[in-house]
């Protein structure tokens, strides 16, 4: 049998959150106790945002002793939860202070490439002209190699009016429509922030936002408010072959 490469993207696991009925440690912790079931190992793994809830180094410290079961190269983008400087400098992001927390990495056949969507002290987040152009001096750089695009805020409209000003604005979604239109190596944008599954495409790349490891949004088009209530989960990408396939898992169940 031909090996996957796998890519497993946990989000949002929010440490040190107390606005929920569920334990947000205790959710991480089932995602990975499934992870490790596996009778294939997962190649890396990537947090996509808010991995801590307020920020602060014990939460991240908490978050990285969790992981580290998993036995696989860690790599973690910023949410909105998140602090730029105490992620970088708990998990080694390169970068400087106050820089958004964005950078490349080679993994072999796939190439990560992690944009910061983040708006510091707003939920909503924001794709600026200057980090767009980073994105595409970076996608220009390997323009063969097939590329995991991952940041946090998700370039795509959920229909519910909870979320409405939550994201990106449409501008934003627009402009990086553009700058994909110039990279088809990007198979897929993958982001969390709204604690759903969702699928969408932009620009011809696949979007997929995860579910979250601790709560999920409900699905409700017309309410004002966002209510959590349904099981946590996480996604796990496979590339095969040259083709590239996401799966979502819900939290304790299965195994690969």
């Amino acid at each position: 049998m031909i090996r996957p490469f796998l890519v497993v993207q946990l989000s949002d696991p929010h440490i040190g959150a107390t606005w929920a009925d569920s334990d947000p440690a205790a959710g991480l912790t089932a995602a990975v106790e499934s992870i490790r079931g596996w009778s294939v190992a997962p190649d890396a793994v990537v947090v996509s945002g808010d991995l801590a809830d307020h920020g602060v180094a014990a939460e991240y410290d908490q978050l990285r002793d969790s992981l580290v079961a998993i036995d696989a190269p860690l790599y973690v983008l910023a949410g909105n939860h998140d602090d730029r400087d105490v992620l970088r400098r708990s998990f080694d992001v390169p970068g400087a202070a106050g820089d958004p927390v964005q950078y490349s990495v080679d993994l072999g056949p796939l190439r990560l490439v992690v944009l910061d969507s983040t708006r510091p002290g707003e939920v909503g987040g924001e794709l600026d002209a200057e980090r767009l152009a980073w994105l595409d001096a970076e996608l220009t750089a390997a323009p063969e190699q097939v590329t995991l695009l991952a940041m946090h805020h998700p370039p795509l409209s959920t229909g519910m009016a909870a979320w409405s000003d939550l994201g990106l604005p449409v501008a934003d979604r627009r402009a990086l429509a553009e700058v994909m239109g110039r990279h088809p190596q990007v198979r897929r944008i993958v982001a969390g922030h709204i604690h759903r599954t969702i699928v969408a495409d932009l620009a011809g790349a696949a979007v997929l936002a995860a579910p979250s490891t601790h709560v999920q949004a409900r699905l409700e088009f017309g309410a004002g408010k966002i209510e959590f209530a349904e099981p946590a989960a996480f996604a796990v990408h496979t590339l095969l072959d040259g083709e590239l396939s996401s799966h979502v898992q819900p939290v304790g169940l299965g195994a690969a």
